[in-house]
């Protein structure tokens, strides 16, 4: 069993922000073990940050990170927008991107690797930061593209720093052109995402579900006109055209000039378009909505 010394139960301490006493005997139970000793005072509920697990986290930031033919971008959410004003919090999400451009895409496999400048991994890291700032934070995605010859450029929708913001793309462009040609196309392709949020690249891209259900609701619209199933056929594929022009990159009008597709724009520059992401900060979180009159109301009447 390790030494228990006052050092490490100061480490446990900063770490969870757990009291002295508990850290001391967390750190006893698991022999020592550092991660051990935190999952002891999470089960507990004796850790802060256990505490501020459960609170919707649907603020923060979205991080990019770029590398020769390669870019990475991650999600890491807080509690509240002012907390994405702190420039701690700021320097993490930067840190965690480059973290991700060197380890992937994969979640668990980012929080298990070494935090830069710290003697933790990156998941305890986040615990550390929950405590000392004091909301619940979460690594909630990550992705990575990569290029054989070409450039990965990167888009920041309303940053508050350089590779930090709101909405971040992605766009993988290869090409036998100069890089800075690539990435200023890619820059721009990453504008018009942003703006068009497309959900795939190319028709072949599109999720199948999503096309039937397309396809069913288009076709009860068309019944709607009594006209024969061969025709209503017929109406639905037109439609589903349009559809595609709506949803898949590629097909959709070019936001910068409002009358080009994009694949007439990139074939124009001589290069092709192999992938793009897109991550709008707190998409798909189900924020909780709280009526504060109504919550004084009811304690005052209980």
């Amino acid at each position: 069993m390790a030494d228990i010394t006052p050092a490490l139960v100061k480490d446990l301490r900063d770490l969870t922000g757990a009291g002295f006493s508990d850290c001391k005997k967390a750190l006893t139970e698991s022999g020592g073990e550092m991660e051990a000793a935190v999952d002891w005072l999470r089960k507990k509920g004796l850790s802060a940050a256990a505490k501020k697990s459960g609170r919707v986290a649907a603020e923060g930031l979205i991080g990019v990170a770029s590398g020769p033919n390669v870019a990475a971008m991650v999600e890491v959410n807080a509690e509240t927008d002012f907390v994405a004003r702190n420039v701690t919090f700021q320097d993490f999400v930067a840190e965690v991107a480059k973290v991700a451009l060197a380890v992937g895409e994969d979640l668990e496999a980012i929080k298990a690797a070494p935090y830069p400048g710290a003697a933790r991994t990156v998941a305890e890291q986040l615990t550390y930061l929950v405590s000392t700032i004091g909301e619940n934070m979460n690594l909630r995605r990550a992705r990575v593209l990569k290029v054989g010859r070409g450039a990965v450029a990167t888009y920041v929708h309303s940053a508050v720093r350089p590779g930090l913001g709101k909405i971040g793309v992605l766009v993988a462009v290869e090409g036998e052109s100069e890089l800075e040609a690539l990435e200023r196309l890619g820059h721009q392709v990453g504008m018009h995402v942003a703006a068009a949020r497309p959900d795939a690249l190319d028709v072949d891209a599109v999720d199948p579900a999503a096309l039937e259900r397309e396809k069913a609701v288009l076709a009860d619209q068309a019944r709607v006109s009594g006209k024969p199933e061969a025709i209503i056929e017929k109406m639905v594929e037109g439609r589903i055209r349009k559809y595609y022009e709506e949803v898949v990159l590629l097909e959709q009008v070019w936001v910068h000039d409002g009358e080009s597709r994009v694949r007439a724009v990139a074939a124009k520059a001589g290069v092709k378009l192999t992938g793009f992401a897109r991550f709008q900060l707190g998409e798909g979180i189900q924020k909780q909505e709280t009526d504060f009159a109504a919550e004084v109301a009811a304690v005052a009447g209980g």
